[in-house]
């Protein structure tokens, strides 16, 4: 082996990402790895001894990855692992992520997508406060919207004990930057999808059943309202601009989106069209799967992250719908050979 190459190894970035069998941390392992980053996963093991690396698989990169067992409710394993690897950044993803499922588990929802930020904080502030850490906020904290678009200063007012949860992170991680001097900052993302989204949420569950339907083995897409507005961009410009915020000298925390917003009928058209089907054969409105709060309009002020950070979104919605039906189609045809 070379000094050079040895050289270039030594100046290697570490890179600790929990939440990295998800959809934002696939692509977000992705991104480091081609910026030179050595990578490391936290990953929650259930009672199989295999961890999904699906997502990572999809992208080819499963092998390049270091995966970690861990747990966000563990703060001795987390600061074990924090010890261990000693990252330059943390970026924390993981989160009990579904809203549906957060009326019916709000206490495991509060526990790990609340009080599991406190942990992965004081894992950082006790094993290596120098690495500059990322926490993972939601447009979902805004909920009944106090402004037409929302930017870092508009109120927040969640409603759903997942937005709850997810408030309590991001206030906490503006207590540890402010308190303890880390390199905390927060993305404020609005909805973000692609191909590796999980299958219950609305944009992945709409291209999944409409790859069944075009394959004849479904008839039907139940869904609620499809009268809320979202705006919706693609995952893998999101994880840049994570990315970019922990590059700033100083930490901030910053709204990420489109600064567009679009119905759920609105990308199920698209999404319909694309395939070469007719919705309105094919939709139908299922009550049961309304929210029992419903949030009716998001629509995310992206200026300071383009001003500061130089980031905007390069995937449009259309581009992304239509990739996300391709890879269903794919995938279904794989399984049905």
């Amino acid at each position: 082996m070379s000094k050079t190459f040895k050289w270039s190894i030594a100046l290697s970035k570490k890179a600790l990402v929990t939440g990295i069998t998800g959809q934002d941390g696939a692509y977000l392992a992705e991104l480091l790895l081609q910026k030179g980053y050595e990578v490391h996963g936290l990953a929650r093991r259930s009672s199989s001894s295999d961890v999904n690396l699906s997502r990572l698989e999809w992208l080819g990169i499963e092998r390049q990855v270091r995966i970690v067992d861990g747990n966000l409710l563990d703060l001795s394993a987390l600061i074990r692992t924090i010890q261990d690897i000693q990252p330059d950044e943390v970026y924390n993803l993981a989160a009990q992520s579904f809203v549906h499922s957060s009326w019916q588990q709000p206490i495991l929802t509060g526990h790990v997508t609340g009080l599991g930020v406190t942990n992965v904080l004081e894992a950082v502030r006790i094993a290596q406060p120098k690495a500059r850490f990322y926490q993972a906020s939601s447009s979902e904290m805004y909920g009944r919207i106090r402004e037409p678009m929302q930017s870092e200063q508009t109120p927040f007012y969640p409603r759903s004990p997942y937005a709850v949860a997810k408030l309590y992170g991001h206030w906490l991680t503006v207590n540890y930057r402010e308190s303890f001097g880390i390199h905390a900052s927060s993305g404020i993302l609005f909805n973000h999808e692609s191909p590796l989204r999980g299958i219950e949420f609305v944009t992945r569950k709409v291209t999944d059943a409409i790859a069944r339907i075009k394959l004849g083995t479904q008839g039907e897409l139940r869904l609620g309202n499809i009268d809320a507005k979202r705006d919706w961009g693609h995952s893998r410009d999101y994880v840049r601009a994570m990315w970019l915020m922990l590059q700033q000298e100083e930490p901030d925390d910053y709204v990420v989106a489109t600064g567009r917003t679009s119905t759920v009928r609105t990308m199920c058209e698209i999404a319909f069209d694309h395939a070469g089907l007719d919705l309105d054969k094919h939709l139908v409105i299922d009550p049961a799967l309304f929210r029992p709060a419903e949030v009716d309009v998001l629509l995310g002020d992206p200026t300071k992250a383009k001003t500061k950070l130089g980031w905007e979104a390069e995937i449009t919605m259309e581009d992304m719908i239509r990739e996300m039906v391709d890879a269903d189609l794919e995938r279904w045809k794989r399984k049905l050979r």
